[in-house]
């Protein structure tokens, strides 16, 4: 049998109930949840009801669960604005949304840890070549700045953080 299981052969877990499960792991947005709920062959009144109920409890919070993702995202995995952009858009919340909760990002905070990403990335042999070969700087400087734009921070912070790690390691 493919396809969508017919609602009344299920023998798994109710919706609510799946709903309950996903929001045990982890918060979800609104767009995650009908995702989810569908994948598992769920139909669509179903899972209209099943958010109907989720909101009515408050289980469910755009604002509130793009709030957390950036925090989280930005301290323990060190991501950057133009990530987090794309992950939250990738979640489904609304653009305004996404741009209240990373105009709440704190420049400073996210240059700080872009430094701390490259501190870490810095080598002692890469700073000991440095002072022994000058023209090693380029290599080292696009595979750092490339690091941090993979990572989602922007392109003229990357560059700064970048020259200004590499200039104090040649300085000492």
């Amino acid at each position: 049998m493919t396809g969508t299981p017919d609602p009344e052969e299920r023998t798994g877990p109710s919706a609510w109930d799946a709903a309950l499960r996903l929001l045990g792991v982890r918060a979800r947005s609104r767009q995650e949840m009908i995702d989810r709920l569908s994948r598992k062959g769920f139909d669509e009144d179903t899972v209209d009801d099943v958010m109907g109920r989720l909101d009515k409890h408050h289980l469910l919070d755009d604002e509130e669960f793009a709030a957390e993702w950036v925090r989280s995202r930005h301290a323990h995995s060190a991501r950057g604005r133009v990530a987090l952009r794309q992950e939250l858009r990738a979640k489904g919340i609304d653009p305004g949304v996404v741009e209240t909760t990373l105009a709440e990002l704190d420049p400073a905070d996210e240059r700080a840890v872009a430094a701390e990403l490259v501190a870490k990335k810095l080598t002692a042999v890469q700073i000991d070549r440095l002072h022994h070969d000058p023209s090693t700087r380029d290599g080292v400087f696009r595979r750092l700045a490339g690091m941090l734009m993979r990572r989602g921070y922007p392109q003229s912070m990357a560059i700064e953080v970048v020259t200004e790690a590499l200039d104090a390691a040649t300085a000492r």
